[in-house]
This record gives structure tokens, sequence and C-alpha cells, in this order.
């Protein structure tokens, strides 16, 4: 999980690049190492100073064209949420599908496997503070079709001790519905970007650039 703030856009109820800009180290690249006040493992230092790591992300939907997101809020600005997409950081050794099933499943309690993936539809980079920290993140994002009926009660037996601390609730939300909501949803433009995936994706992987949230 573990997501940041941004230029609000716009929801409502319903049912509570590589994108790396140059010069920039990679992951295998990043010196340190170890847990960093609570972030977890696999953020690392980077020689730019920053804590970094790389994530996997997934647009579930489900039939009726809803998108199942996560609100979140930092822990140092426990007024502030925003909505995101389900996903987390790549383990070391792990791959990107492979961080995406898992995370899906620990998140939400929906078991997905890679052949069910579709993508990556995005990638794209963010920079933003969290945890009193300043950090910068290289997404991947895949696309999922997910019965309504496969995400009932929340689960937080896989939720590690950060996302006990700063998930708020998880729902889906139409499109329409997102796109009147409050406060701030990550990735910006998100209602557009899923309308772009409709009703197919069409093959190409569209790098979203760097995002100073």
């Amino acid at each position: 999980m573990t997501q940041h703030h941004s230029t609000p856009e716009a929801a409502d109820d319903s049912s509570a690049a590589s994108a790396v800009p140059s010069g920039v180290p990679s992951r295998s690249s990043a010196d340190g190492g170890g847990p960093v006040h609570g972030l977890g493992p696999e953020w690392r230092r980077g020689d730019d100073g920053l804590l970094f790591r790389e994530a996997a992300r997934v647009i579930l939907l489900d039939e009726d064209d809803r998108v199942l997101l996560i609100r979140g809020h930092d822990v140092d600005q426990p007024d502030r949420s925003w909505w995101f997409t389900v996903g987390g950081g790549i383990d070391d050794g792990e791959d990107a599908m492979s961080a995406a099933v898992r995370e899906v499943r620990e998140e939400t309690g929906i078991a997905l496997t890679a052949a069910d993936l579709v993508g990556p539809v995005f990638t794209r980079s963010a920079i933003f503070d969290f945890f009193a920290e300043h950090c910068r993140q290289d997404e991947i994002l895949y696309l999922a079709r997910v019965p309504a009926a496969a995400f009932g009660a929340v689960d937080r037996g896989g939720w590690t001790e950060l996302e006990h601390d700063v998930i708020d609730e998880l729902r889906w939300w139409s499109l329409d519905d997102l796109d009147r909501v409050d406060i701030e949803v990550f990735p910006d433009r998100l209602v557009d970007l899923v309308r772009g995936l409709l009703p197919a994706w069409d093959g190409e992987t569209r790098h979203l650039g760097l995002a100073r949230e």
C-alpha cells in the first residue's frame, strides 16, 4: 500500500515510462536497505536522498465498471485522506505481476492469478511526502475484472502494521461518483484513465510520467 498527496480531483457514495526520470537511481542501484521508520524493507534510500521503491498496483473493475479503491491517510496528517488503487511494494526477488496478485489478496481478500491481470496498462513515477519522509515510487499498473461479490467485508488479516494505521476504508466507486469526490484521488485523472480502458484495453502501455505530489 502507501500512497500520498497531490492536487484534489473529484466522487460521492455508493458502497462504503519507464516513467523513471534519467539520472535517478533504480531499485537495484539504491544504497542502504532494511526497514526505514516503519515503511518496510522494500523502501531503500537512493543516491538522491529519497526513499525509493518499485510498486505494483491493480485497477480492479467489477461487472458494472465500478473501481475498487482504498481510502487512507498519513499518520502525520490524520485530517487529510485520499483514494488510491489497490497495490503496494514489490518485494526482493518478486516480479511485478506476482506482487500485484499478492497485494490484491492481502489488501482485499480477492484471489487473482497472473492470468487475470491485463497489462501493464500504465506506468508512472511519483515524488511525495509520507510518514515524515521524502519518497519516490515507480509504479506498474495492471487492470483486472472481478465480480463485485468477490469483495465483501474487509479482511484485515493480510494487512501490515502500517496499513492497519493508515487505511480507513475500501469501497467500490462508479466512475460518475468518483468524478465528483471532494478529496484527492490517485493516480491523477483516474476516472479519465479508466474510461480510456473501456470497453477493453487497446494493448498499449501508457507512460504517465513523473508526478510531484
